[in-house]
């Protein structure tokens, strides 16, 4: 199966949906290469990056479970490099 890199910039808002969000980066951890939260305490958010490797139908509903967290924004940036098993 092919799969893609991806990076998914998350930028949270709401504090009560840490808990949710890190439930759903645990439960795609197996295609999660690293991250790196920041918080930004002057503006009251937290920003967090996420590389990951997967087919992108699986980048795509991770993206969307995070996207549906209220207070929460996520964009998704796609690599051209491409790996097929």
């Amino acid at each position: 199966m092919e799969t893609r890199i991806a990076l998914i910039g998350v930028i949270v808002e709401n504090r009560e949906v840490v808990e949710q969000l890190n439930h759903i980066l645990h439960e795609y951890g197996s295609c999660v290469i690293g991250r790196m939260g920041i918080p930004y305490r002057e503006r009251n958010v937290n920003i967090i990056s996420v590389a990951v490797d997967a087919p992108q139908d699986v980048i795509s509903a991770l993206s969307g479970k995070i996207g549906k967290l209220k207070g929460v924004s996520v964009k998704t940036v796609y690599s051209n490099v491409k790996s097929g098993v």
